[in-house]
């Protein structure tokens, strides 16, 4: 890896970045606590999209609906396609990134986690980000949880309550904890 790529480079390449080399990120994260109570008090689906455009720094597209409340600890690193629909109180932590290709549906309390910590206890504090990817036409079930480094295929479904902690193919339906196969999609 470059060591003149940036923090935030760094972030979205994945890995492990220590508590000192946060400096700027944090100052991302402050701003997203700043803008949040804005976007949580929106009254109208426009309100929303402008107020989460500023949050991620990025035109969230007329045909995407999020309801609130919707939290996010960074945003910078949420990237949105168009036609999807976010439910309520779903929780994006997105310091390793997190894309959302179009027609994606996303139930109420899902959480998409990019965060995760090293099992040594000398390093506990550091991060270990890895991104997630969800690809067009999948639906993710309420209550669900995707964890770091995951990618949800192409019209596939995660169940209601499932936890995520491996990639799921294109066209499969996964529940459980941890979330395991449950059958194909057969498309006509």
């Amino acid at each position: 890896m470059s060591q003149t790529m940036n923090i935030f480079g760094r972030m979205l390449a994945g890995g492990i970045i220590r508590n000192d080399e946060m400096g700027e990120a944090w100052e991302v994260v402050f701003r997203a606590q700043r803008l949040s109570p804005s976007l949580n008090n929106s009254t109208t689906i426009e309100e929303t999209r402008e107020r989460l455009s500023e949050i991620v720094e990025s035109k969230i597209d007329k045909s995407t609906t999020v309801f609130i409340p919707f939290y996010t600890n960074f945003g910078k690193h949420i990237k949105l396609g168009k036609n999807i629909f976010i439910n309520h109180a779903c929780t994006f932590l997105d310091l390793g990134g997190i894309t959302i290709e179009d027609d994606v549906q996303i139930g109420p309390k899902v959480n998409l986690i990019t965060e995760d910590h090293p099992v040594d206890p000398s390093k506990r504090k550091y991060l270990d980000l890895k991104s997630i990817l969800i690809k067009r036409n999948a639906w993710i079930g309420a209550g669900a949880t995707i964890l770091p480094g995951v990618t949800i295929g192409e019209n596939s479904i995660v169940a209601a309550g499932a936890v995520v902690n491996k990639d799921v193919l294109a066209n499969t339906i996964v529940g459980g904890i941890p979330a395991k196969i449950l059958r194909t999609i057969n498309s006509d």
